[in-house]
């Protein structure tokens, strides 16, 4: 099985600029405690790295 990675948002993004909202719901995120289960891609990690503040990585099998 391909790597993956469990993103979990872990802080509100209100009050956050409108590109980091907008990494949120490209990540399938948008409320604090949502997860989602994405491929271990360079491009998924590139938008991770704009909001590392707002979310939790895990990597998974």
């Amino acid at each position: 099985m391909a790597a993956a990675l469990k993103v979990t948002q872990t802080r509100s993004a209100i009050g956050s600029k409108p590109k980091q909202r907008g990494t949120l719901r490209a990540l399938g995120l948008g409320r604090i405690g949502r997860s989602n289960v994405l491929p271990d891609r360079p491009e998924i990690r590139g938008m991770i790295a704009r909001v590392p503040h707002m979310v939790t990585v895990e990597e998974t099998d």
